[in-house]
């Protein structure tokens, strides 16, 4: 995976002060198990390594996103790391307040057309966009349909449910993706979703969860932050299958391990290390990223307790529906009822 490179204030002047990096996490927190704490992670020990300064704050509400993104400008950092789609607007309001610095934010795309909030005029340059802000994107669509392929291939039942968290454009890629890939094995699978306007609410993803589960679905797909975390709960106690989400959940969830037959992975770790990297060298420029199955930014985590337990004709679902993808991207994506 490269970053893109070059254009955005050039390689620092080593007589400079020492740089620092500011992260700001949404309302999931540090301790996650997923999106946030990973992302923490890659960019933290990048930072260490290229010998730079760094802090993080995690926001407790939406109140705080602007005020936490003013506290690392005030400390003195120079790259800010804004982490979810939720930070979108005050991270534009602080990049247009600040242009001497330079803005990352994780899951928004800032292209022409949605790339200030509503109230912020003379956003844009002449080629679109905010010229001090890299926005990093994932293909989440993609791992999703790979991992609907296995469900669906996996299913006893015909049927399947997504417990998911807020309705935004990567959670609602996630959930098309999933379902997309399971008609695609199964044209006539029943596909349950719900959308859920929290990514902290266990108790409400394990109820939509156990409500799927008597409707008779017996593979839940869970991307919802702490909320996904009580649809996995429930797949387990239940003894049905279930699907992780952004980093291997496996690992980072033991508690419903036995039912976990893979997890949709978003290589956050790897792309945050690699962007401040970038920033470090003086090669991080201003844009859009999408990262991929092609590039490995995207993926399924190993099948683990189930490596013996799933069919090779299953193996096989899955690895035609990667060959689909790559051959076609816009596979994925559709209109699922």
């Amino acid at each position: 995976m490269a970053l893109m490179v070059a254009g955005c204030g050039g390689p620092q002047d080593p007589s400079a002060k020492k740089r620092k990096v500011g992260m700001v996490l949404d309302s999931g927190g540090d301790k996650d198990r997923g999106f946030n704490e990973y992302s923490l992670r890659g960019a933290q020990a990048a930072a260490q390594t290229a010998g730079l300064e760094f802090s993080y704050v995690v926001s407790e509400g939406v109140a705080m996103y602007e005020r936490n993104i003013d506290k690392m400008v005030a400390e003195g950092a120079d790259l800010i790391f804004t982490v979810g789609f939720s930070l979108a607007n005050a991270t534009a309001k602080a990049a247009l307040r600040n242009p001497e610095r330079h803005f990352v934010i994780m899951d928004y795309a800032y292209t022409p057309g949605n790339g200030c909030p509503e109230t912020v005029t003379d956003c844009y340059t002449p080629q679109g966009g905010l010229a001090n802000v890299s926005s990093l994107l994932f293909a989440e669509d993609q791992p999703a349909y790979l991992a609907g392929a296995l469900a669906a291939c996996m299913s006893k039942t015909g049927v399947i449910g997504s417990v998911a968290g807020y309705e935004i454009p990567p959670v609602v890629r996630f959930v098309e993706g999933f379902q997309n890939g399971a008609r695609f094995v199964k044209p006539d699978i029943v596909t349950y979703k719900r959308y859920i306007p929290d990514f902290n609410d266990m108790n409400t993803g394990r109820v939509v969860a156990m409500d799927f589960i008597s409707r008779g679905a017996d593979v839940l797909f869970c991307p919802g932050g702490y909320t996904g975390l009580g649809g996995l709960l429930a797949a387990r106690e239940a003894g049905r299958m279930a699907v992780g989400v952004d980093v291997d959940q496996y690992l980072t969830f033991p508690e419903a391990g036995s039912a976990l037959i893979t997890s949709v992975v978003k290589n956050v770790d790897v792309v945050a290390g690699l962007t401040v990297t970038a920033f470090a060298e003086g090669r991080l420029k201003a844009g859009v990223q999408t990262f991929s199955l092609s590039d490995n930014g995207v993926g399924l985590a190993p099948f683990h307790e189930w490596e013996d337990k799933i069919p090779p004709a299953c193996i096989e679902q899955v690895q035609a529906a990667r060959a689909r993808v790559l051959q076609n991207p816009s596979i994925t994506m559709g209109n699922v009822k």
